[in-house]
């Protein structure tokens, strides 16, 4: 169906050259399972049969939930990494707000922002097959973090499949190679195999092989993949939880990357592991399993799942922590980020920070993925909350930190100011009397390798009696590739702020078209560095007057660091746009007086641009035409933003047909400078009335 769709859009006139479209109101044709039936919108899904699998073909998959964002390089590389942190995201069923791969709009919304402590991300729900929704993948990736989904059977049913499917060589061949073709369509890295229900002994002979094969397949198709085995099923086909790696299990261990291990272990468990002989070469492969709901007998679990991880890391091994999302489940949701952030700094001892390691240009508003409206250049677009993960930006460290005499520091996302998304890093605290150095707060800790010349563009907002300065830490850049770069000798640099007639700050003045912060402060510094990689960002804070107690606030807004070299607008336009998959639709009118209802366009955008120049695109419409000539063309109206080549317009109110309207593209380019409109996607559609 896809390659169709593709035929048709190619098919279509480039240029100037309008599209024609004659009304019909027919049930939408696109596949409900991919299509809000309601709506059109593109959602994620699973799949819920063997039938459901082994029928799944790549020509069918849903375009939109394929990942956007490619498993950033991370340091250290997973594989060095001895102590490593899975989260099994496992939330009321699952494909929740997330399910829509555009964004929604959502009052209060779940959402994961402490990537830096963790390594596996597996997205996890009771359907024979969970997809991750693209917009996890996308924001885990940015952050060098691994996805995987999950291949789980349960209770009669799952008996059922797996006696289909494990019965013979070819049967469990044809599961996994189903099982590797979805994930490197998709994009995501991997899947964790959760067999909850007895084997027959025909059945559980050949579960190590279907492990082993689809390992192997696996690692041969997707770079840097993963399986990981659930403790569940013993080796003579009994479901029987172990809560530990022994002989009864180690069998599943041998044919594939990682064990999981079941909640209701004690410390004799992981004392008795330690020297077992199939550990051995391997601990970092074990995820010690935390139920964060503490259900049955278990250590820690909710705001004392840190006991559960002081155990375990005492005893040197990996963590796999389940149902994270009982701080947005079971606590207020008006204190989603208050209670998100106190969980995750109660574990932060046993966590260990990797940073992704990105070129530049390095980039990051702060973003979270949601917030109560959004923000574009400091100005507010839309007045409503919104959650869309892959929006999120690099995350910061949050934390609260306190300080000699009463001082404290606090570093958290607030969403009731924003220069770009939804949130802003706040940095507050109180700087006691006795205290004369500067507070420095650590922000980012990463891996970017310098130009000779680096541009470093800071948008804040300080309080009133403190100076705020750029406090950054480099290295050599060879030393970052070798394996114990985290012990690498670092250098503090403070770039000094370029004055405004600065050649540097005229030039990006001028490629911004102004800078108008709007209250913000932008700041221009200037690094000259040759053969370094940057490490960590933090902000020295100032008291500007007398010693005294001196509360302070500093909101920051966009950090980013330019290529000297690289201050130009990229040439590239947006090539070969095009128009498919229009469905027309009738909807309630939009104000009182409305005597018909509305006329919806839903349609496909697609088009061709470098994605990685791009942070993401602005979709716009405007009227050119309608059925009175006297009335002019409209103006462009933002309809939403795309973060790949795709995007779907929805529930469009368009003027009564005969019309003809614009659909225009706008790259948002890293740099941050705006791309001239000759460079932007612009495709016409016109309509009329079916009269048949």
């Amino acid at each position: 169906m896809e390659t169709r769709r593709l035929e048709s859009c190619l098919d279509q006139p480039l240029g100037t050259g309008s599209i024609h479209e004659v009304i019909k109101y027919v049930p939408s044709p696109l596949p409900a399972k991919h299509y809000d039936p309601d709506t059109t919108e593109p959602i994620s899904c699973g799949l819920q049969t063997l039938e459901e699998l082994l029928s799944w073909k790549r020509s069918e998959a849903n375009p939109f939930n394929v990942a956007a964002v490619p498993l950033a390089p991370r340091e250290p590389p997973l594989a060095s990494c001895p102590l490593r942190t899975l989260v099994s995201h496992d939330m009321m069923g699952g494909y929740l707000d997330d399910r829509f791969v555009q964004g929604t709009i959502a009052e209060a919304p779940y959402s994961f922002y402490h990537w830096q402590y963790i390594d596996i991300f597996n997205y996890f729900a009771h359907k024979l097959v969970t997809i991750p929704p693209a917009v996890w993948t996308n924001a885990a990736h940015k952050h060098g973090v691994v996805v995987l989904g999950t291949f789980i059977t349960e209770w009669t049913d799952g008996a059922a499949m797996c006696e289909a499917f494990l019965k013979d060589e070819e049967s469990y061949r044809a599961v996994a190679d189903k099982l590797v073709q979805i994930s490197h369509c998709y994009g995501f890295d991997g899947w964790l195999i959760n067999i909850e229900n007895a084997l027959s002994a025909v059945a559980v002979k050949n579960t190590p092989l279907f492990l082993r094969y689809m390992t192997d397949q696996m690692h041969e198709r997707v770079s840097g993949s993963l399986v990981l085995w659930y403790d569940s099923v013993v080796e003579d086909g009994q479901l029987l939880w172990q809560n530990e790696l022994n002989q009864s299990n180690r069998i599943f261990f041998d044919a594939c990357d990682g064990f999981f291990t079941n909640y209701n272990w004690t410390e004799q468990s992981l004392e008795w592991m330690t020297d077992y002989s199939g550990v051995q070469g391997r601990q970092a492969d074990i995820y010690i399993g935390v139920d964060v709901f503490a259900r049955g007998k278990v250590v820690g679990g909710m705001f004392e799942t840190n006991k559960a991880l002081e155990m375990i890391r005492k005893h040197n091994f990996s963590t796999a922590i389940f149902a994270p999302g009982w701080v947005y489940e079971t606590q207020d949701k008006s204190e989603f980020r208050m209670n998100q952030d106190k969980f995750w700094a109660l574990l932060s001892d046993y966590l260990y920070i990797h940073r992704p390691v990105s070129p530049l240009p390095f980039i990051s508003s702060f973003c979270q993925g949601f917030g109560k409206a959004f923000h574009y250049r400091g100005q507010r677009e839309a007045e409503r909350g919104w959650f869309n993960l892959t929006a999120q930006e690099i995350q910061p460290l949050y934390y609260h930190t306190e300080l000699e005499d009463r001082g404290w520091l606090r570093s958290r996302g607030c969403p009731e100011d924003a220069w770009n998304g939804g949130c802003s890093l706040l940095l507050d605290g109180l700087i006691p009397a006795t205290h004369t150095a500067p507070v420095c707060a650590k922000v980012f800790s990463l891996n970017v390798p310098l130009a000779s010349k680096t541009l470093v563009i800071l948008i804040y907002k300080p309080s009133a009696g403190i100076t705020v300065s750029l406090e950054l830490k480099t290295t050599d850049a060879s030393l970052c590739t070798h394996i114990n770069a985290r012990d690498v000798n670092l250098t503090s640099v403070s770039p000094a702020a370029l004055d405004e007639g600065h050649q540097l700050v005229s030039q990006y003045a001028q490629l911004c078209g102004g800078l108008n912060p709007g209250g913000w402060t932008v700041r221009c510094s200037q690094l000259e560095l040759c053969g370094c990689a940057l490490r960590e960002v933090g902000f020295s804070i100032q008291r500007d007057g007398e010693p005294q107690d001196t509360s302070f606030s500093c909101r920051v807004g966009e950090i980013m660091l330019l290529d000297v070299d690289s201050l130009q607008v990229p040439p590239e336009r947006v090539q070969g746009m095009c128009i498919y998959d229009v469905v027309w639709l009738r909807g309630a009118g939009t104000s009182p007086q409305s005597t018909s209802p509305c006329l919806h366009l839903n349609a496909t955008l697609q088009w061709d641009y470098p994605t990685k120049l791009v942070r993401h695109f602005r979709v716009y419409w405007r009227r050119l035409r309608g059925p009175d000539p006297r009335i002019p063309p409209g103006q462009l109206v933002l309809v939403g933003r795309a973060y790949s080549h795709l995007f779907r317009v929805t529930e469009l109110a368009v003027a009564e047909p005969p019309g003809l309207l614009e659909l225009v593209v706008e790259p948002v380019i890293r740099k941050g400078f705006p791309v001239p409109e000759s460079h932007w996607g612009r495709r016409s559609l016109s309509y009329t009335e079916d009269l048949t």
